[in-house]
């Protein structure tokens, strides 16, 4: 890369529950290693202290210390702490987790022992370029948000609010999400304070409708609008477990989910398979039973952006396939898989600006107009 360039390649969730962990990264660890700033959203918490707590996700969102081993093999130097299942287990497995990182020269960023320390961003200065990056999730139980004296996440929270769409009763309500008017103020302020100390700012959330294609809460929109009026330059999307659309704001771009990366789950029989499809509409692989977020699950992209003085230079991402065993694979341009790839993100964005161009193995991201 160029001097005056900085290179971010940026990965959904993280969190493989299978053992040996360290084979996960075979197919992906040398194209990672050679961007400047090597991002990562961890999904579990690594600890061997807590408590399950009773509203939790299950007993699998805690790992044993050891695992945590897949993000050094993939070589990430930037970690997102801010999930769903980070205070799954109480504060001290999450303060765990977050040592245990930075014991590794990880940054970490998106919880903390409180609020003011979940909201600090990261910064990385390479080749004359500073970055920053924030975290933060909107989808938490009671109790898991950060507080002035309380360990938890960064929050970006959002109310749920019910509509009757017409007159006649026993029509399905339209579903309306609106962020909680402290945290969207409380992250447009780190996003403008971030700013004045970088050349670029990118924001990290975890955040919107899992499982489910294309589906996209309102909440998110009206977040990512008020992130890039506060002067964010790239937003990266997880939690779906499934690619959902890419939209450009005025020019930056939002990637609304990034899909998985390195997962795993514990199987679904028949009966639990066919209440998935009930709640949610979507069917199991059954090649992948122990990837069971639906059968788009396997799908995934990697973002990347290159960032000089001025801030954004380009926007792209590599698609990418999870194979049965769970490793991700970067595929290239000219196989059939690539092209089946943007075909798919061309169908999930297309209620949003976009415009993707092959250029080699990226494709590149831009407005219509």
């Amino acid at each position: 890369m160029a001097n005056n360039q900085v290179t971010l390649l940026a990965c959904g969730d993280v969190g493989p529950i299978h053992e040996p962990v360290d084979q996960y990264a075979a197919l992906v660890k040398s194209q990672l290693g050679g961007a400047d700033i090597r991002f990562g959203q961890v999904e579990r918490v690594y600890s061997d202290r807590g408590s399950l707590q009773v509203h939790s996700g299950g007993g699998h969102s805690r790992l044993p210390p050891h695992m945590a081993s897949v993000f050094k093999e993939c070589g990430f130097n930037v970690l997102s702490v801010a999930s769903n299942h980070a205070m799954d287990w109480g504060g001290d497995a999450l303060l765990d987790t977050i040592e245990l990182f930075r014991k590794q020269g990880f940054q970490v960023i998106g919880a903390g022992r409180n609020l003011e320390e979940a909201r600090k961003p990261a910064f990385i200065d390479a080749n004359g370029v500073r970055v920053a990056i924030l975290a933060y999730c909107s989808v938490l139980n009671d109790g898991y948000a950060a507080e002035e004296n309380k360990v938890g996440v960064a929050p970006l929270r959002a109310h749920t609010y019910y509509e009757s769409p017409e007159y006649q009763p026993g029509v399905p309500p339209k579903v309306v999400t609106v962020p909680y008017e402290e945290d969207l103020e409380g992250m447009a302020e780190d996003i403008a304070k971030a700013k004045q100390n970088a050349d670029a700012v990118v924001v990290s959330h975890h955040w919107g409708i899992h499982f489910i294609p294309r589906m996209i809460a309102d909440y998110q929109t009206t977040a990512a609008k008020a992130a890039f009026d506060a002067g964010a330059d790239l937003i990266l999307g997880h939690h779906a477990h499934v690619p959902k659309a890419i939209h450009v704001y005025k020019g930056k771009v939002c990637f609304y989910s990034l899909s998985n990366f390195i997962m795993g789950s514990t199987a679904k029989n028949a009966k639990k398979a066919a209440a998935f499809k009930r709640k949610y509409g979507v069917e199991l692989d059954p090649e992948y039973p122990h990837l069971a977020y639906g059968t788009d699950a396997k799908r995934s992209m990697v973002a990347k952006a290159v960032f000089s003085k001025k801030g954004v230079d380009k926007v792209s991402f590599l698609p990418t396939l999870i194979d049965k065993q769970l490793r991700p694979e970067i595929l290239r341009s000219g196989d059939p898989r690539f092209d089946d790839m943007v075909k798919y993100m061309d169908w999930a964005s297309e209620d949003y600006d976009h415009r993707f161009t092959v250029q080699g193995d990226e494709v590149v991201v831009s407005a219509r107009g």
